[in-house]
């Protein structure tokens, strides 16, 4: 399970987006991102500052023992951190997911399907997974709508581990197959 990744020379760019592993100059705004009622809604509740240092650590942390996990979402004209999207698949998750979550005031720009359609291409392309998840709560209807724009579908409720194993969510995706072909609307 040990990877050795060197994460500072992984970047993924699209036209307005950098997307890279997180790192400690990231933090304020992941801490304020975490604490917006709104925005945690669906991503497990606001969190403190200390447990939005752990979750950042974590996300970290999975980079250099799996050799991926989400990446921190930059906006390429002022180097803004907005958001964090990409491949997640923690132990015990029930499967290989590509999340999203984009800070309030960039939510409904685009940011979000840009940085999916990148992270869905690193996941197949890169990663090699044969299947993608988005785990999502049935009354996110942003994130089902996103999950829909890239092709994929509700398989039926699933359930993440704890501390969140009560957590209603749908699974929605699709398979490496269905992303080849659904990917093309993006190119």
């Amino acid at each position: 399970m040990n990877q050795s990744v060197d994460i500072s020379q992984i970047r993924v760019e699209t036209e307005r987006l950098i997307l890279r592993p997180p790192c400690g100059d990231d933090f304020e705004q992941w801490a304020a991102f975490e604490a917006d009622e709104q925005v945690m809604t669906y991503l497990g509740g606001v969190k403190s500052r200390a447990e939005s240092w752990r979750n950042m650590c974590s996300v970290i942390g999975a980079w250099h023992v799996r050799g991926f996990a989400m990446f921190s979402l930059i906006l390429k004209d002022n180097g803004k951190w907005i958001g964090r999207v990409g491949p997640w698949y923690p132990e015990c998750w029930p499967g290989t997911e590509v999340g999203w979550g984009v800070a309030q005031e960039y939510a409904g720009k685009g940011y979000a399907l840009e940085a999916a359609v990148a992270s869905m291409n690193y996941a197949v392309d890169i990663l090699g997974w044969s299947d993608i998840c988005h785990t999502i709560d049935p009354e996110n209807l942003p994130s089902i709508r996103l999950a829909e724009r890239l092709g994929s579908t509700n398989r039926g409720p699933t359930q993440i581990p704890e501390p969140y194993q009560d957590a209603r969510v749908d699974d929605w995706g699709q398979s490496r197959e269905q992303w080849l072909e659904n990917r093309k609307k993006f190119q």
